[in-house]
């Protein structure tokens, strides 16, 4: 994840978190991408190669103060799809494995982050809906899948295939 750091000189300010500061949080809080190897741990590097795979993978609302929604979707082949699926490769591995300039028929859910006071307004379904749209136009989508942390999660996944209609396909969280 992309950190910001602050540097307050007087301990009797409290300033309030930006929007993209919460943000920053939120993922931290949700994802813990920094302490699980298996994840993607997103920066600068990893959204500029996500932007080669397709413009559409990255998806932010701004409510003109800041973000207050993201969305991380990665197009990818159904072998690379599978191997997710069957636990033969991470997260982090179905982004590096990933060619570039090739046709892509499945469609990785990644991630979506909502500021809570944000949710349940449809930011994350507009958003996905529109990813999920453009990347269309250029890929023969024939699957969604996703590897959910929360029933919202799954259900705004189960709720986006059947808009859609593609198939969803959830690789499950071992605890």
């Amino acid at each position: 994840m992309i950190k910001l750091l602050v540097s307050i000189q007087s301990t009797d300010i409290q300033m309030p978190l930006t929007n993209f500061e919460r943000m920053i949080e939120l993922a931290d809080e949700v994802f813990a991408s920094k302490s699980d190897p298996n994840q993607l741990d997103v920066n600068e590097d990893v959204l500029e190669h996500l932007r080669q795979i397709h413009p559409a993978t990255i998806s932010e609302y701004d409510d003109g103060k800041g973000p207050v929604a993201w969305l991380l979707v990665i197009p990818t082949t159904n072998n690379l799809m599978n191997q997710f699926l069957k636990r033969k490769i991470s997260e982090r591995e179905l982004y590096e494995l990933t060619p570039l300039g090739t046709t892509y028929e499945a469609l990785y859910l990644c991630s979506a982050m909502v500021l809570k006071e944000y949710r349940r307004k449809g930011i994350t379904r507009r958003l996905a809906l529109s990813a999920v749209e453009a990347i269309r136009k250029d890929h023969p989508i024939q699957s969604l899948f996703v590897w959910t942390y929360s029933k919202e999660g799954r259900s705004g996944a189960e709720e986006l295939a059947r808009i859609v209609a593609l198939p969803l396909y959830q690789r499950e969280v071992v605890s």
